[in-house]
């Protein structure tokens, strides 16, 4: 299964994982610096659901692209969804 997305949906994909990718410095930035455990556990909650967001989105458009494509042999969605389903439950 390739990525195709559309401009705008992967737009909004790569902003949410380079807002990931800064809350990452920022925790090693607080651990380095020997901040409370509580705030670190805080911005690694952060992190954690702003990844999942950018895989749920990844998702969502492979699932819209299955549907768009109904016209697709029976095996081949069904062996889609299985993929898809796999992927989504990962994040779960």
């Amino acid at each position: 299964m390739e990525l195709e997305m559309a401009a705008d949906e992967l737009k909004g994909v790569l902003n949410r994982l380079r807002r990931a990718q800064g809350q990452i410095a920022g925790v090693i930035k607080m651990i380095e610096d020997g901040r409370d455990c509580e705030d670190v556990i805080t911005q690694l909650a952060a992190v954690s659901r702003a990844l999942d967001r950018a895989g749920f989105a990844i998702i969502a458009t492979g699932l819209q692209h299955c549907v768009a494509e109904g016209g697709q042999p029976t095996a081949d969605r069904q062996q889609m969804r299985a993929r898809l389903e796999k992927l989504f439950l990962s994040l779960a």
